[in-house]
């Protein structure tokens, strides 16, 4: 795949980023080296590789989720918190419509 200056310049366009017609010609030779970069990626025979998501190991450390008996931590306070809403609907925050 190649770029050229009007490719550059459509691409400048719809990032709404204004470029000179200099940057753009400087931008085309950089654009093809890293569409040249990624097309010898996709060369690398990766058949025997197993997909990750990160390079360490990670393990997600849970807790239970429980409610406790402090009023600061746990719960029961519902009627204390929606005391302070400006306006509670059946036990929840009541807030206004924002979809037209």
């Amino acid at each position: 795949m190649s770029v050229d200056t009007a490719t550059v310049a459509k691409i400048a366009s719809l990032a709404r980023i204004k470029v000179s017609q200099a940057e753009v010609e400087a931008m085309v030779p950089e654009l093809n080296g890293i569409l040249a970069w990624v097309e010898q990626l996709g060369e690398v025979d990766v058949s025997g590789v197993e997909p990750m998501t990160a390079v360490i190991e990670n393990h997600l450390r849970l807790r239970d989720d429980v409610i406790g008996a402090d009023p600061l931590t746990g719960g029961g306070v519902r009627d204390a918190v929606l005391a302070n809403a400006p306006a509670a609907e059946h036990g929840f925050f009541g807030v206004p419509k924002v979809i037209e």
